[in-house]
C-alpha cells in the first residue's frame, strides 16, 4: 500500500475531503461522492499530538509577555528593598466566584510579589 493511501485511509483519493460514515457498509465523500468500504477503514487508528499553540492559533488567540506590554504603577511598598513603586497585573487565579490575584514588580529591583 503506497504511502499517502495508508495514511489517507479517512479522505478521499480525489478530492482530500474527510470521508463520512454513511452506512455501516461504506463512507462516502460529501462533496464528489466518493466511496470507500468500510472493511478499509475499520480496526485503523490515527494518532496526533495537539500542542497549545495549535488550539490558539485555531481560536485566534495570541500570548501577551509582560514586557510587551505597558504595566501600569502604582505606589505600592517593595518587601525587598523598600522601593515604594510598582508595576502591577492581575490575573483570575481560582474560580470566577473569587477575587483576582494581583501580581507586582517593583521598579527598581525587580523583585516580584502578589496579594490575593
Amino acid at each position: 500500500m503506497e504511502y499517502s493511501r495508508a495514511r489517507g485511509f479517512l479522505f478521499c483519493d480525489f478530492c482530500g475531503t474527510m470521508l463520512s460514515l454513511k452506512s455501516t457498509k461504506y463512507a462516502e465523500c460529501p462533496l464528489c461522492k466518493f466511496k470507500r468500504s468500510v472493511k478499509e477503514i475499520s480496526e485503523r487508528e490515527i494518532s496526533y499530538v495537539v500542542t497549545a499553540e495549535d488550539i490558539r492559533r485555531e481560536l485566534g488567540i495570541s500570548l501577551i509577555r509582560d514586557q510587551e506590554v505597558q504595566l501600569s504603577k502604582v505606589k505600592k511598598k517593595c518587601e525587598k528593598c523598600e522601593n515604594d513603586e510598582a508595576e502591577y497585573w492581575t490575573m483570575q487565579m481560582r474560580s470566577a466566584d473569587e477575587g483576582q490575584t494581583t501580581f507586582y514588580r517593583c521598579t527598581k529591583c525587580g523583585h516580584k510579589f502578589s496579594e490575593n
